[in-house]
């Protein structure tokens, strides 16, 4: 495995894995937190359905649309054992009729998506129903996209990679190339899993090579041509960044291990579209997620 950067890791990678009285609370408290980008009743913003997930779209003449994929891959053992195996897609979405609320559930994965005046929130709950233990560095991979041929926003695809950015140790960093990049605070656990590819390698390495250069938060940012507007995707947990893959897209790895069997967890994240910069969208996703107390 390549080696990974060593600075100092801003948060520890451990969490809980226990939807209890604390978890809950914790969740309640966090979508009261986000008033400031609230859905007003003439909402900028609105969901609709897409064929790989959902559409965040502005009502404005043209709109502007950004897409997530959800959801396209699993790392290290979540749900099925394995390095890097496929995700799920073609779940039934229900819609509100005012397009401000989506959601999906299913035995083992929910997701509902909330609009707000900047973007949308993201609630996900997942359940391990496999028949294994999920290890601290379990991930799964919604994708945020500018959206496949038929429906492509091309003011985001950012052919020439110059304006996607993952959140690093000084700030947004500039996302030049196809790259991993891990949470440093997970270093422990990546260094102790033994890599399933050959020659000590991840599978994903031919893809995916492992940076130098560690993500400290997550969050992913792209900016329009024009410069006019920014979306961008954040998780309060996550094991990497990593974009420009054939879809443009933008890989920011949910982090929903450790799970035991049987338990559950729920994690929040969020979509952003508005008019701005990238810097607008780190200041947001700073006041959406605030670093805990243990971070630098």
């Amino acid at each position: 495995m390549a080696a990974l950067c060593l600075l100092a890791a801003p948060v520890a990678c451990t969490s809980s894995s226990r939807d209890d009285a604390a978890t809950r609370d914790s969740a309640a408290s966090h979508d009261a937190a986000i008033s400031g980008g609230a859905a007003t009743s003439e909402s900028p913003l609105q969901l609709r359905h897409w064929k790989g997930g959902i559409a965040l779209q502005t009502r404005t003449d043209p709109p502007v649309t950004t897409y997530l994929w959800f959801y396209e891959w699993n790392l290290f053992d979540a749900f099925e054992r394995g390095e890097n195996t496929r995700g799920r897609v073609g779940w039934d979405w229900e819609r509100s009729p005012d397009g401000r609320k989506m959601e999906m559930a299913s035995d083992d994965v929910s997701l509902t998506a909330t609009v707000t005046g900047d973007g949308a929130d993201l609630r996900m709950t997942v359940t391990n129903r496999s028949g294994h233990d999920w290890p601290e560095i379990a991930a799964m991979i919604p994708c945020l996209s500018p959206g496949l041929e038929d429906a492509r926003e091309e003011i985001f695809m950012d052919e020439e990679r110059e304006r996607t950015w993952f959140l690093g140790g000084d700030g947004l960093e500039k996302l030049t190339n196809r790259d991993i990049h891990f949470n440093g605070a997970c270093r422990a656990e990546l260094d102790a899993w033994q890599p399933q590819g050959e020659d000590g390698e991840f599978v994903f390495a031919d893809r995916w090579a492992t940076s130098r250069r560690d993500a400290a938060r997550g969050l992913m940012v792209r900016e329009s041509t024009d410069g006019d507007w920014v979306m961008g995707i954040g998780w309060e947990e996550f094991v990497s960044a990593q974009g420009h893959n054939p879809m443009r897209c933008l890989h920011l790895s949910a982090k929903v291990g450790p799970l035991a069997r049987g338990e559950t967890r729920t994690l929040h994240g969020k979509m952003y579209l508005f008019r701005g910069t990238r810097n607008d969208c780190l200041e947001r996703f700073r006041r959406d997620f605030p670093a805990r107390p243990d971070a630098s």
